[in-house]
């Protein structure tokens, strides 16, 4: 059937199941927003196009499939990048459609014309400008195929309106050919086997996982290796929820904020698994004395994560859940009642806890009461921050897909867009992002995408105040110069979410957080919680900067 470049590139959406697209229309993409007007695809209009990239973001994580974003050419575009920069950090299958102007006026200066994939190009997986419409079926195939094969990642298609207004035969390819591009999913059998024999071995092992086990479908696997062999479980932020929070071999997450107990027992292991997890800064500190009594294992399905930041003595280039399933056939049931005594120690000696404050309710008891309301099952985001890391410290985690926050690039203003996106993947779960003031204010115009696609998500913002974990760092490494992170005008938060149609409730004594709770999660659509937290509350346990992450400072929470 012969069809114009914007009906083809809709019914190539269709040929991949997509349901929902986040989106912002102009000039460039009106031939296809024109296609979508009766197409049987939803479409989510966000107020601004970087929430669209959030989005869909949200949206991939919360569902496991890959999510859609479209932006028009020149701001447009430009305006989706921090939302594909996030994407790109922390691995997640987001596919982005761009206008451009006509191919004939490309490098021109034209009205808002923008090198889209030329500024694209670090921060996505890979990227097309598609100058023929006859092109445009089998860009989109490989599209889909290189954003969720291998490691996850953004892939942006930039279309001129030429091409979306040109006409050939639609013919949707039923495979893809890039000779250049052949993940590996199998992992090395000998390598495997090694891994057996260490682990046969070990007297110490830990059990070091990051977000590509949530990607990879291998939370299960992970499970049945750890009570089989009795290994200690430590998460990065993307992985929180791969292994349950409550269970008795999790140590919870490391690294900068990390708990005390994880990060002394990766200073002390005799071996170190890593599985699909990429020894980031924040979880590693000073690489030079990160796990110095460790054999190291290393199984990524990305080969040049492999040795990139950390020594490592065997090699597995793999996906998580391929790697693990062919592992635990070769192992037999062990037992380390030592270690396990000694990391029941170190518990007794770094809980994580808080005090009670005069200056404001503890922010962490926020946190407590929203996991103990929803027993663990409702998907959280979190904006970037100290609510962050709160959220990551104190919410209990049951289920991989539950926690969506932006860990690698560390977006403020991410949480509250990508809760959307997620309720739209999870209708059936309460989605709830947990919000700085500072941050939630990025992308609080998003109130009116939620109350008008009557989305229930709701937002708890932990309002202090102040740029909180910015503050923190002045408080702690620049003598209480708070240099510009004082938010001394902050609106009404209630009176806002009640002017664009959803329902605000203000808290500011700790009596009023459980029903307050309470009554945003029976309420059938958004809501706002304003939570007056202490002013000065701050995140404990902490490594500072370049430092082991076994030298921590306790603080004022204990």
């Amino acid at each position: 059937m012969r069809m114009c470049g914007a009906r083809i590139l809709v019914e190539c959406l269709k040929a991949e199941h997509v349901d929902v697209v986040f989106g912002y229309p102009g000039g460039a993409v009106l031939p296809i927003y024109d296609v979508l007007y009766d197409a049987d695809i939803r479409h989510i209009l966000v107020r601004h196009e970087q929430a669209a990239a959030h989005a869909a973001d949200g949206y991939a994580r919360a569902t496991g499939r890959p999510g859609v974003c479209i932006a028009t050419s020149g701001p447009g575009a430009t305006n989706l990048v921090t939302g594909l920069a996030t994407a790109y950090m922390d691995s997640v299958p987001v596919i982005a459609f761009t206008g451009q102007v006509a191919t004939n006026w490309i490098g021109r200066d034209s009205f808002q014309e923008a090198d889209i994939t030329g500024i694209t190009m670090p921060i996505t997986k890979h990227n097309y400008l598609v100058k023929s419409t006859e092109d445009l079926a089998r860009v989109i195939k490989e599209a889909f195929h290189i954003a969720t094969t291998g490691r996850p990642g953004p892939v942006l298609i930039d279309l001129p309106k030429d091409t979306s207004l040109g006409e050939c035969e639609f013919v949707y390819p039923t495979s893809v050919d890039l000779p250049g591009y052949r993940p590996t999913y199998e992992g090395h059998p000998k390598q495997i086997k090694e891994l057996a024999k260490a682990i046969a071995e070990s007297s110490r092992p830990v059990l070091y996982v990051g977000g590509g086990v949530i990607w990879s479908g291998a939370s299960e696997a992970l499970k049945t290796l750890a009570e089989l062999c009795e290994i200690p479980v430590t998460t990065t932020l993307t992985a929180l929820g791969a292994f349950p929070t409550g269970h008795r071999l999790s140590l919870g997450m490391l690294g900068m904020h990390g708990t005390g107990y994880a990060n002394l027992a990766v200073n002390e292991c005799d071996l170190l698994i890593a599985v699909g997890a990429r020894f980031d800064d924040r979880v590693i500190g000073d690489p030079a004395t990160f796990a110095p009594k460790a054999k190291v294992a290393h199984v990524d399905i990305d080969p040049a994560e492999i040795g990139k930041n950390v020594r490592y003595d065997i090699p597995i280039v793999g996906d998580a859940r391929t790697v693990l399933e062919s592992l635990i056939p070769q192992l037999s049931p062990m037992k380390h009642p030592d270690w396990l005594a000694q990391i029941s120690e170190w518990k007794k000696q770094w809980p994580l806890t808080y005090r009670r404050r005069q200056d404001g309710i503890a922010p962490q008891y926020v946190i407590e009461q929203i996991s103990d309301l929803t027993d663990g099952e409702a998907i959280i985001t979190t904006e970037v921050g100290q609510n962050q890391m709160w959220t990551a410290q104190f919410y209990k985690f049951k289920k991989p897909r539950s926690f969506i926050s932006s860990a690698g690039l560390g977006t403020m203003g991410f949480g509250f867009p990508a809760a959307i996106g997620a309720q739209v993947g999870r209708p059936d779960r309460l989605v709830i992002d947990i919000a700085g003031d500072g941050s939630f204010q990025m992308n609080i115009q998003e109130l009116a995408t939620a109350v008008q696609y009557k989305l229930p998500v709701k937002v708890v913002i932990l309002d202090n105040g102040y740029l909180g974990m910015v503050r923190q760092w002045q408080e702690m490494f620049h003598g209480r110069r708070y240099s510009a992170t004082a938010l001394e005008h902050n609106p009404d938060f209630v009176a806002v979410a009640e002017a664009y149609g959803a329902k605000g409730i203000l808290v500011q004594t700790e009596e009023e957080v459980r029903p307050a709770l309470e009554r945003a999660f029976a309420e059938p659509g958004p809501v706002v919680v304003d939570v007056k937290v202490a002013r000065e509350a701050n995140v404990f346990p902490m490594v500072p900067p370049n430092s082991p992450i076994s030298k921590m400072i306790r603080g004022d929470e204990s």
